[in-house]
């Protein structure tokens, strides 16, 4: 029964003390004198003196030796003092994050994608949001197509930037860049000499796909540019990710397709060349997903600075 009223005790005596109190105590420490700390606080000196005194019969110990040269914590009030400063920050920035963070400047970001992020459109957007909103955590996700849509249903994703759109009667889309579709070989493949690769040059060759994304949207270009299936090239697809495919390429086991992007990443013993049919490059668009009834702020800034990078061309 003692130790319930006491914590009781303890519990009112937490509520008694204001940040007022706090922020006064740590000025005369700072000042090392309650008058000097008065007045730069424009404060009365027997007001603040008396703050103090009041703080100081709540906590039940004294802060400050006293003396005519000024005053010193003591040892309790060392801690007291330190732990008053980490409560007045927490106060601030709680008051910051409330101000700020219906603007989208602070808060958490989750951006999911299954592309690469080494180089390019991505990266590039990613490096300038960070920079405009510097206190703005943001997060990264790496994942399937299918659990990127997951996280996005469910709320863990809040946006998600892919090649080609994902269809969803829950989530809205905004188209933003395209990137060329490039072909990887071994350096020593007898197709490295070349500076542009055509498709119908993949004829008799193997293309070593990842089970995960992106990979549809190659399948879709394998078969519409070669579109007898006897001219296609065989596809082989291994249940590793793109890191793991590149090193299959570089050991001469098949060549391989992959986005402008990849690029930024450099593999030893492997060459990049671009794809092109009769009509030029071929190119992926890419696309950011979010959820119409996501009201993250800061998913608003994102989004505010997608549409001014990647303006929508005009209609025809």
């Amino acid at each position: 029964m003692t130790d319930i009223k006491t914590r009781s005790n303890r519990r009112s005596a937490g509520r008694a003390i204001e940040l007022q109190q706090l922020r006064l105590a740590i000025a005369a420490c700072d000042y090392g004198s309650f008058r000097q700390a008065a007045e730069m606080l424009s404060v009365k000196h027997t007001a603040l003196s008396r703050s103090i005194s009041q703080l100081e019969y709540i906590v039940g110990t004294s802060l400050f030796e006293r003396s005519t040269g000024g005053i010193k914590p003591t040892t309790v009030g060392h801690n007291v003092l330190r732990i008053a400063r980490l409560i007045l920050e927490q106060v601030d920035m709680l008051v910051d994050t409330g101000r700020s963070g219906g603007r989208g400047d602070t808060g958490h970001l989750v951006i999911g994608f299954f592309t690469s992020m080494s180089a390019g459109n991505l990266r590039a957007t990613i490096g300038e949001l960070k920079k405009l909103l510097p206190r703005l955590e943001l997060l990264t996700m790496e994942r399937s197509r299918f659990r990127l849509m997951t996280a996005l249903r469910n709320g863990t994703a809040d946006v998600v930037v892919s090649p080609g759109r994902l269809s969803s009667k829950d989530t809205r889309s905004l188209l933003l860049w395209s990137e060329r579709i490039l072909i990887s070989l071994p350096q020593d493949h007898r197709l490295a000499a070349r500076e542009v690769i055509y498709w119908t040059d993949l004829r008799n060759e193997k293309i070593l796909l990842s089970e995960y994304d992106p990979g549809r949207e190659f399948e879709d270009l394998l078969i519409s540019k070669l579109v007898i299936p006897d001219e296609r090239p065989t596809v082989e697809r291994h249940d590793v990710s793109r890191g793991i495919i590149k090193s299959l390429t570089s050991m001469g086991m098949g060549l391989s397709l992959v986005m402008e992007s990849d690029i930024g990443a450099s593999f030893a013993g492997l060459v990049y060349r671009e794809l092109q049919d009769g009509a030029g490059p071929s190119r992926v668009d890419f696309y950011a997903h979010w959820r119409d009834d996501n009201e993250n702020p800061a998913l608003k800034r994102f989004l505010d600075l997608l549409v001014e990078r990647y303006p929508s061309p005009p209609p025809l």
